[in-house]
Formats: structure tokens, sequence, C-alpha cells
């Protein structure tokens, strides 16, 4: 079973008066994109968060949000000195006459430096880290389970494509023997007409060697064979469901490429309709292959 690459998750936790809210966005990305954003005093652990998310994740954008609200965080250590630098500095500025200078302690201590995150100790940091990645494994047990379900429409989607696409091929493959012959009777018929006007034979084999080079031209039992495998490799990684993305990506591409020479060699318009359904059907699966884990 394939799995999708849209999926969410969420999860909350409370500690000590503070209520945490965990939120996994996942979206459909060529390679395993992480965005990480934890409240200031839990950043330590972020490598931490990293690390499980790629063991859990293989494909995507994702997007992991935690918010805290409740008590106040313990206040963050201020560089007095600094400060008081920062403030002489701004003291020295000249305004015009008349205007009094005012320093905004709140805007100084925001400045760089001069505050700091509030610091853990080693006990705390190990029990915020250990319900940390307890919110993270659930939230992501969600994500899988709805990138699952997604996968699961998305397959049967993609089954029912190529399933139209082999039935439109089918048609194409019992179409094509009766070109040959359609070409060579309407070369037959004017040939013989043109003699009868113009009073002159044509060499015995000279309509064979032409239907044969028109036959040649037209062959296109090998882009059909071609798609046909393509097809059969489709819906074995249908199957197979791991990781398989890119690989169908790459089969859809090469399906609409066999589907293209099959229309441009085909010079019939009936093979021609089935041609342009085919190729709609394939673009579609591109589409949807594209948010294939």
């Amino acid at each position: 079973m394939i799995v999708s690459m849209t999926g969410y998750g969420s999860a909350r936790h409370a500690e000590n008066g503070v209520a945490h809210e965990l939120e996994i966005r996942t979206v459909n990305n060529r390679y395993l994109k992480l965005s990480i954003k934890l409240p200031e005093h839990l950043q330590f652990a972020e490598a931490e968060v990293d690390k499980l998310l790629r063991s859990r994740l293989a494909r995507g954008s994702a997007s992991l949000t935690l918010r805290s609200r409740g008590e106040a965080p313990a206040a963050a250590p201020l560089d007095v000195s600094l400060l008081q630098r920062y403030v002489d500095v701004l003291s020295q500025v000249r305004l015009p006459a008349g205007i009094q200078p005012v320093v905004d302690l709140a805007a100084v201590a925001a400045l760089p430096g001069v505050s700091g995150p509030s610091s853990l100790d080693d006990e705390s940091r190990r029990a915020a880290s250990a319900w940390l990645i307890r919110l993270i494994e659930g939230a992501v047990d969600d994500v899988i389970a709805m990138r699952r379900e997604e996968g699961r429409t998305l397959q049967e989607d993609l089954l029912s494509c190529c399933a139209a696409v082999r039935t439109k091929l089918s048609s194409v493959a019992e179409r094509a023997p009766t070109v040959i012959d359609e070409y060579r009777d309407r070369l037959r018929t004017r040939v013989s007409a043109l003699m009868q006007s113009g009073g002159f034979e044509l060499e015995a084999d000279a309509l064979a060697r032409e239907v044969a080079l028109y036959a040649e031209r037209c062959d296109i039992s090998e882009e059909i064979q071609r798609l046909n495998s393509h097809l059969d490799q489709f819906l074995e990684l249908c199957d197979r469901g791991d990781q398989v993305g890119r690989t169908m990506d790459f089969l859809a591409q090469e399906m609409l490429r066999e589907a293209n020479t099959i229309g441009s060699k085909s010079n019939d318009a009936a093979i021609a309709r089935n041609v342009v359904e085919i190729k709609g059907l394939i673009d579609r699966m591109k589409e949807q292959v594209q948010n294939v884990e």
C-alpha cells in the first residue's frame, strides 16, 4: 500500500500549570524537509526532535510547532552592564531642539546579548525531553495514520487510471494491424485510377515495397509493449508501497513518452483519439504520484 505525504497530527501535555500543544503538518516535497519551532526554553532538544522525525518520515515537508500556555516561565537573566552601555550610547544621540530623549528599557532589553533564555538544570532537561518525545511520538503516529489513509485513496485512483490506460491501449493494439490493410487498399485504388487515366503500368512489386515502408514507419508494436511493461511495473510499486513516489514519477514520465511516440507514428484518427485519452490519464497519474512518499 502506497503512503501519501499529506498528513496532520496533534498532541497535548500539561505539567506544572503549563499546557503544551503540539502540531505536525506534512505536505509533498521532493525530499524530506523539516521545520521545527519549539519554545525558547526547550530548544536544547531540537537535535533530538530532528533525529526522531527523520527516523519516522521518509519524504515530504514537515512542520512541527509546539505552543506553551499557562504560567510564565522564569525570567531570563539580564546582562546589566551591557544594558547600561546600550543606554549610555542611546543617550548620546543628538535630537532636534525641544525633543526630550526617552529610553524604553523593555526595548533595550530585547537587544542582542542583553537577555538570554532561562536555563534548565540537567534533571529538568531530561524530564522535559522525555515528555516532549512522548508528545511527538503520539503526533507522528497520527500523521502516519492519516498519510496511510490518504495513500489508500491515492492508490485506488491510480489503479483506476492504470486499468483505463490498459483498456485504451488494447484498443490501439487491435486497431494497429488494420491501419496497414486500409492504407494498402487506399493506395491500390489510387494507383489503379492513375494507371487507367495515364495509360501506364506500375511494377508488380512497387506497391508492395511502398506498403512495407509505410508499415515500418507506422509500426507501434514496441511502444505498446513498453507501455504495457511500464504499467506492470507501476502496479507492482502500488503493491509494494515502500517510498516509491520517485520511481512512480519516473515511470509515469516514461509512459507519457511512449504514448507520444504512438500518437506521432500511428497516422490514424481512431488511434489518435485513444492516445489523447491515454495521455490525459497519464497526466492525472503524474499529478497524483507527486504526493506519494
